[in-house]
């Protein structure tokens, strides 16, 4: 996979044309998420994840126009806010990753079910592939345990939840420091946040602290955007709360990974297994084929959205570590 790519691309060379573009990607996720019937999709999550690329990717492009100078601490700062980056996005990919565990046990249900079809529509043994399914049960509580303590050990201690009104008065005075690096530095630990923990919570776990960002509203696009002289925490606002009322679309209130995907997937599984039970209870012979192919596509989505997306981080953690070495590259060429 190369560079992402988007309609909102092009080059920003000043202070203010950054802020432009934060906005007008921001709002593009907005229109994506009011459009989107399967929220927290892996088509919406892409997008955000392609927009974290983007503004990374211009981010250094800025820096580079700006010709900062030589030994001043807006190197450590970048450097500082690149690493909270790289460590996030580490933990969205071991959890990502976890899910193969799950899809693993569900495709294998599946096969299951397949194969007594095949076999001239014998009847399956229901035991076994209750205990089959039981099983996947199993992976999916590890799963959902496993990512739970990825957000409680290693996403806390980066500070993704913030009161971005409180410390913008705080940082007012300093937002012009270093031809208004600092200001883009600020803008860009905002937006970050806010896209992490919506990729967080889809791909990891919903629960503390990354429902806390999302829920209580930290932004506060009035002042904050007067401070700027921009609308994009605005757009940051409405993204935000966009994402608040999609995931009270699931109509599920405990705390879990939000992945459609991943739901879909579950939600078929226990159907399977209810339908099952009501065939041991009447003796009657369920639908194998129909059943397992519904596994088949339900868990087939499911994997191929979370190798695309384990893709795309790996792809972003080459684009970091390139953005880190020119800035290092360029300070040394002065």
């Amino acid at each position: 996979m190369g560079s992402p790519g988007s309609s909102y691309s092009a080059p920003t060379s000043s202070v203010s044309g950054f802020y432009r573009f934060l906005e007008r990607g921001l709002d593009e996720l907005e229109s994506s998420a009011s459009s989107s019937a399967n929220f927290i999709s892996f088509q919406f999550l892409h997008a955000v994840l392609s927009s974290l690329r983007s503004f990374h990717t211009q981010l250094t492009f800025l820096v580079q126009k700006l010709r900062l100078p030589v030994g001043e601490k807006w190197l450590d700062e970048y450097m500082d806010e690149s690493s909270r980056l790289w460590d996030a996005c580490n933990v969205i990919k071991s959890g990502t990753s976890a899910m193969e565990g799950y899809y693993t046990a569900g495709s294998n249900v599946s096969a299951t079910l397949l194969e007594f079809h095949e076999l001239h529509g014998r009847p399956y043994n229901s035991r076994q592939v209750l205990w089959a399914i039981d099983g996947c049960r199993r992976e999916y509580v590890g799963l959902e345990d496993s990512n739970r303590t990825l957000i409680e050990r290693r996403i806390e201690p980066l500070s993704l939840s913030f009161n971005g009104n409180k410390t913008a008065l705080l940082m007012q005075s300093n937002f012009n420091g270093f031809s208004g690096f600092r200001g883009v530095l600020y803008a860009m630990r905002c937006v970050t946040s806010l896209l992490l923990t919506i990729l967080l919570g889809g791909l990891v776990y919903a629960g503390p602290p990354t429902s806390t960002f999302i829920d209580k509203g930290d932004f506060n696009g009035g002042e904050t955007s007067m401070i700027f002289g921009s609308s994009f925490m605005v757009s940051a606002e409405r993204l935000r709360r966009r994402v608040a009322e999609g995931m009270e679309r699931t109509g599920e209130e405990a705390p879990g990974i939000m992945l459609y995907e991943l739901r879909r997937a579950r939600q078929a599984m226990e159907e399977v297994r209810s339908e099952i039970v009501r065939s041991m209870e009447s003796r009657t012979v369920g639908e194998a084929g129909e059943e397992g192919a519904r596994l088949k596509d339900r868990f087939g989505r499911l994997r191929c959205g979370v190798e695309s997306t384990v893709g795309q981080l790996d792809d972003f953690f080459d684009e970091i570590v390139e953005g880190r070495k020119k800035l290092l590259d360029l300070c040394s060429r002065r």
